[in-house]
């Protein structure tokens, strides 16, 4: 997809998300990445090795994602949905009591187990431990103006919109029309906490949102 700086619109990025606090933030990913692969690698094999049995294909599952500067990027997860067939729904948008999650899927989706091989996409810089979660494209290109300031930074596992929607697929699974509700209501909302994320960034907050996520 295509890119541009929103210059008309960089008023928006805190003056405190500086070089040297971006530095910080990276070094940090970097470590916790390391440590986090280094004692967690048995609890990921583990857990690809229960995702390839229920869905009896490779328990890793692989999705482009539009990261910092609109490049796009493949996203590490563990397989918690069995395969889609052809003339089946290929949405994007994941409800709550969804039949083609799998038995473990829904302990992986519950602790959050699915997301650890993302350390490896944080490790090497396609993303942080916070931020705004990674859109898929057709998500992504619906950014205009000044929500396009959201792409300034590498998206994250963690952050303000996705404590705020933890129990998005149980919201979802109430409504009429979940995907509709997704573009209109919870979509907006994320953009805007994400452009408040960047406009008021601190570091010691980082660390508040993932103490949050660990507490759960």
């Amino acid at each position: 997809m295509g890119w541009e700086q929103p210059k008309a619109c960089l008023n928006q990025v805190a003056k405190n998300m500086n070089k040297s606090e971006m530095i910080s933030k990276r070094l940090f990913d970097v470590i916790c990445a390391l440590l986090g692969l280094f004692f967690l690698w048995p609890l990921v094999i583990i857990c690809w090795l229960f995702a390839s049995i229920e869905t009896r294909s490779n328990g890793f599952f692989l999705q482009n994602r539009v990261g910092r500067n609109g490049k796009l990027f493949k996203t590490i997860k563990i397989k918690t949905m069995l395969p889609i067939k052809i003339g089946e729904d290929r949405s994007t948008v994941t409800v709550s009591g969804n039949s083609k999650i799998t038995f473990s899927g829904r302990l992986f989706r519950r602790y959050k187990l699915d997301e650890l091989p993302q350390l490896f996409n944080v490790l090497i810089g396609e993303m942080s431990f916070v931020g705004p979660r990674p859109d898929v494209p057709g998500y992504a290109d619906m950014l205009d103006n000044c929500d396009r300031v959201i792409l300034t930074v590498r998206p994250g596992i963690t952050g303000p919109a996705s404590l705020k929607y933890k129990n998005e697929e149980e919201i979802l699974a109430e409504q009429l029309n979940p995907k509709e509700y997704n573009d209109k209501v919870i979509w907006p909302d994320k953009v805007a906490i994400n452009k408040d994320y960047i406009k008021y960034y601190s570091f010691i907050k980082d660390i508040e949102y993932i103490m949050q996520t660990i507490r759960g």
